[in-house]
């Protein structure tokens, strides 16, 4: 919620988001291709975008947790350019675009909010080209733990231990590895002490060596 706003602004903002969608697991909330009215705040649950590439196949291109936005890349052309699928039972909050675009103008925290929202999401698509650009196989998925560490963190959970919702197939989608090279590399991490992982249930054992790995760095100091 931005701040700044009067207590009669809240209210307003309060009643544009306060439809409700609840989204079952394995069900899409959107798709490619479907016009874009609406952007939706997480409320409960994870869920992934992904798009279809010109081979068939379905290429993962984010993970959506609880309190971040899907829905912004229908802006620019009325449609979406995804599917939004859940990977749990999760739950949305509809916050009509129109509406909301009309309060912003005349709210401008809101439209601050909201620019530093757009903002954020520019720089984590940057972050995805860097990783699948330039980085090895341990530097993807360290960045990736560390970076779900950190989400985790910001929205007053542990950062330490997580339940991961997304397959291995899924992760190695996102960051462009094959299956049985993220199943060599989580293995590799966690004989390095990094992390432990039993089944999808991550414990993050060395964070600060997660982010000096991301970084192109030895896990352990000298």
């Amino acid at each position: 919620m931005p701040v700044g706003l009067t207590d009669h602004e809240l209210e307003q903002l309060d009643t544009l988001v306060s439809a409700r969608t609840r989204v079952a697991k394995g069900e899409s909330l959107f798709h490619s291709g479907d016009a874009f009215k609406s952007l939706y705040a997480v409320r409960s649950g994870t869920f992934k975008t992904r798009i279809n590439t010109e081979e068939g196949t379905d290429q993962v291109t984010e993970f959506q947790m609880t309190g971040e936005i899907l829905g912004l890349d229908g802006i620019g052309n009325n449609l979406h350019m995804c599917d939004a699928v859940a990977l749990e039972d999760s739950e949305v909050c509809v916050i009509p675009y129109e509406q909301l675009d009309t309060l912003s103008q005349q709210f401008r925290p809101l439209q601050t909010h909201f620019h530093r929202v757009m903002s954020r999401e520019i720089i984590k698509d940057q972050n995805v080209m860097l990783l699948l650009g330039s980085m090895r196989a341990e530097q993807r998925l360290a960045a990736f733990f560390s970076n779900l560490s950190e989400r985790q963190k910001a929205r007053g959970f542990s950062s330490s231990q997580m339940n991961l919702r997304m397959t291995r197939e899924e992760i190695g989608s996102y960051l462009g590895l094959k299956l049985e090279t993220v199943s060599r590399t989580l293995k590799k991490l966690q004989n390095d002490a990094l992390i432990e992982i039993n089944q999808r249930h991550l414990v993050v054992t060395n964070p600060a060596g997660l982010k000096r790995l991301a970084a192109g760095k030895p896990a352990t100091e000298a």
